[in-house]
């Protein structure tokens, strides 16, 4: 299977198919392909045996239903583009090599390559648009590529050495980085920082990949630009309340 990797801001990776052989995806990541590629979607794949399968990996913030492209009698062309400005990471996944990515971060992958729920916590409403905090888990066997925003920065931790990150920069890292959820420390950092109340602690050994733009970031940078003004000054009000509820919440 040869692939490459076309453009530089909005990338899109290319994938030349033998006949038979597959890429999977979740739905609605297809670009463009062949004629010679068939296409079939349904709950099995990247995990997903039976409805428990694919609940785990709708859990881990994927889709419940995955789509298969198959090359069929001749080789074909299939491709997929990434959302929002940003990079395609490509990691090789097998026994000892698995790897947690944020919810948005899975692209396409080779069959036998898994998803489901990596972690899960709920960071109080208003942060992250009411979602919590959502890490899939990559495991199974084969090539993942995964999609992640803005520029890379590749951190390659020491054991016992943690890098502490907002959560949104969290790109993805490896399964033997362990990994917890903290408050930012002092009350005037956590009223008046401007950085938010909650940050990922990463510890070593392991590597770790960080994005520059949090999707939550972009989102505020184009609040002002939508139609609906009012929309934006509510959604100001719902994070200020949720930060406000959080910290209630933490002093019971």
């Amino acid at each position: 299977m040869q692939n490459r990797v076309l453009g530089t801001t909005m990338p899109a990776i290319e994938f030349l198919l033998e006949p038979n052989e597959v890429i999977i995806s979740e739905s609605g990541e297809l670009s463009w392909m062949s004629a010679s590629i068939q296409m079939q979607t349904h709950t099995q794949m990247a995990g997903g045996g039976g409805l428990f399968g694919a609940l785990k990996r709708v859990a881990g913030g994927g889709s419940l239903f995955m789509t298969e492209y198959r090359a069929m009698g001749a080789t074909g062309e299939v491709a997929f583009a990434t959302k929002v400005p940003g990079h395609i990471v490509p990691v090789e996944v097998g026994a000892g090599r698995e790897f947690y990515i944020h919810r948005h971060g899975f692209l396409c992958a080779t069959e036998q390559v898994t998803l489901g729920v990596g972690f899960q916590q709920s960071l109080g409403a208003g942060i992250f648009g009411g979602d919590g905090f959502l890490l899939q888990k990559v495991g199974g066997y084969g090539h993942a590529w995964l999609e992640l925003s803005g520029e890379v920065v590749v951190k390659d931790l020491r054991p016992g050495e943690t890098l502490r990150v907002h959560p949104g920069h969290v790109g993805a890292f490896e399964s033997t980085v362990s990994f917890q959820i903290m408050r930012v420390p002092g009350i005037r950092n956590l009223f008046f920082g401007g950085d938010g109340i909650f940050l990922a602690a990463l510890t070593g050994p392991g590597r770790v990949w960080l994005q520059t733009l949090p999707l939550a970031n972009l989102a505020r940078a184009l609040q002002d630009y939508l139609p609906d003004g009012g929309g934006a000054r509510t959604t100001e009000a719902g994070v200020v309340g949720g930060i406000v509820g959080s910290l209630l919440d933490g002093m019971r």
